[in-house]
């Protein structure tokens, strides 16, 4: 189960410095998840202060 960033996310980029996979980047509105690449473990998630990660 991958993870997904929704339209609450700030670009702080808190969650990319945590992924393990470096499956977060910069996407045009905000910052995005490659699912291929994530590999569930909710660090992203944790990381978070705005809640706008979820698993889908």
């Amino acid at each position: 189960m991958a993870y997904r960033i929704t339209d609450d996310c700030v670009s702080c980029g808190s969650c990319a410095a945590e992924c393990p996979k470096e499956a977060i980047f910069e996407g045009a509105e905000h910052y995005e998840i490659n699912p291929d690449l994530c590999e569930s473990c909710g660090k992203c998630a944790d990381a978070c202060p705005m809640g706008a990660i979820v698993a889908e």
